[in-house]
């Protein structure tokens, strides 16, 4: 059966879908969804049957996955990582925003998702469909790209990662879900290692990095 098709408006999603969306999250679905940079791909963090499908699509191994999350809040990212005094008050300076901070796991992570390292990528994007998916789940979604890259890419490359139907034309046979949130963009959150007090950029993205 081909994925559902639904448009949300992201400062004023209908939340009736909202709780259909995650109702079917927390059933093992696959989601497309808008963020503040790349349309993402995602499920319930705590379904592994449901995080396999994403490595799947990936073209990646399940134990092989360096996938993020996204959280609701800061506090409830204190629930899966641990985080210094100087981390919160950086990431208390920007998000919700356009960055991906790498911090030290803790056990509430799944082992599917830290099986070889012991670190987790969390965001909290600044766009209220993701975060009010989790919000409703009680759980955080898994965050990946659909596909890599950039301007340099191929043009159908960056139209497949911005366009949500000509996304939803390419995956209906693979997710379940592809919300339409309107286009999306192309470049990529920036990353930030902050398991030390001496943080490390480790991409330049979206987010400005002038905060130093």
């Amino acid at each position: 059966m081909p994925a559902e098709f639904i448009k949300l408006y992201p400062k004023n999603p209908d939340l009736n879908r909202i709780r259909q969306i995650a109702k079917a999250l927390s059933d093992g679905a696959v989601v497309i969804y808008p963020t503040d940079t790349i349309y993402g791909l995602g499920c319930d963090i705590h379904n592994a049957r449901a995080v396999e499908r994403v490595a799947r699509i990936k073209g990646i191994k399940p134990q092989k996955n360096d996938f993020s999350f996204i959280c609701y809040d800061l506090s409830h990212i204190a629930d899966y990582a641990r985080v210094s005094n100087s981390a919160f008050k950086l990431m208390k300076r920007l998000l919700p925003g356009p960055y991906t901070f790498i911090l030290d796991a803790n056990n509430n992570v799944p082992k599917l998702l830290n099986s070889s390292k012991k670190t987790v990528g969390i965001r909290v994007p600044d766009n209220d469909i993701p975060r009010l998916l989790v919000q409703e789940l009680g759980n955080p979604i898994i965050t990946t790209t659909l596909r890599e890259g950039g301007p340099e890419d191929l043009p159908e490359g960056i139209a497949y990662s911005t366009d949500p139907e000509l996304i939803y034309e390419t995956y209906r046979h693979d997710v379940d879900i592809v919300i339409d949130g309107g286009y999306g963009g192309y470049a990529p959150s920036t990353i930030i290692n902050a398991t030390t007090d001496e943080f490390e950029v480790i991409r330049h993205g979206l987010g400005e990095v002038d905060w130093e």
